[in-house]
């Protein structure tokens, strides 16, 4: 199954790449399930991004591997393919784009392709991932937002 969720933010590319951080990457977490970070390298190739998730009664490890990284001067990518997945995924595929639209802005993309046990489970579990990941547009808006020099109030 695929996912792809746009979200266009008011910093350039490379800052926004710059950005992709740790920090960041809690911050993305979604309500339910409570994600705990056990691991996290980066976003080049080779890295790895170990999670816990806690699903009150029982938990899950998610690790995935950086698989590629790329930036040029259209967009920065990388590509995280899971490794040791949650019972209800058999396949996992991410790939993050940063792409320059300009001095000012940058469209961030999600591409994600999943797999689950049974076609069953996939369509079931389409809606809710849709949700969790497009709960990280007004995360990603905020955290990219271009800070008015202006503006000296914090």
């Amino acid at each position: 199954m695929r996912i792809d969720l746009r979200t266009r933010v008011t910093q350039p590319y490379l800052e926004v790449k710059a950005g992709f951080t740790e920090e960041l990457f809690k911050a993305l977490n979604p309500p339910f399930p409570p994600v705990k970070l056990l691991r996290f390298d980066g976003s080049s190739k080779g890295d790895l991004v170990t999670l816990e998730l806690n699903f009150i009664f029982f938990k899950q490890t998610w690790t995935s591997e950086i698989i590629a990284d790329q930036t040029d001067e259209q967009e920065f990518f990388f590509i995280d393919a899971g490794r040791k997945l949650p019972f209800f995924l058999k396949d996992w595929r991410h790939k993050h784009r940063v792409v320059n639209l300009g001095e000012t802005h940058s469209l961030i993309v999600d591409e994600i392709d999943y797999t689950a046990p049974n076609s069953l489970l996939g369509l079931l579990l389409h809606p809710v991932l849709y949700l969790q990941f497009a709960l990280r547009k007004p995360v990603y808006k905020r955290y990219f937002t271009k800070k008015n020099s202006n503006n000296t109030a914090d």
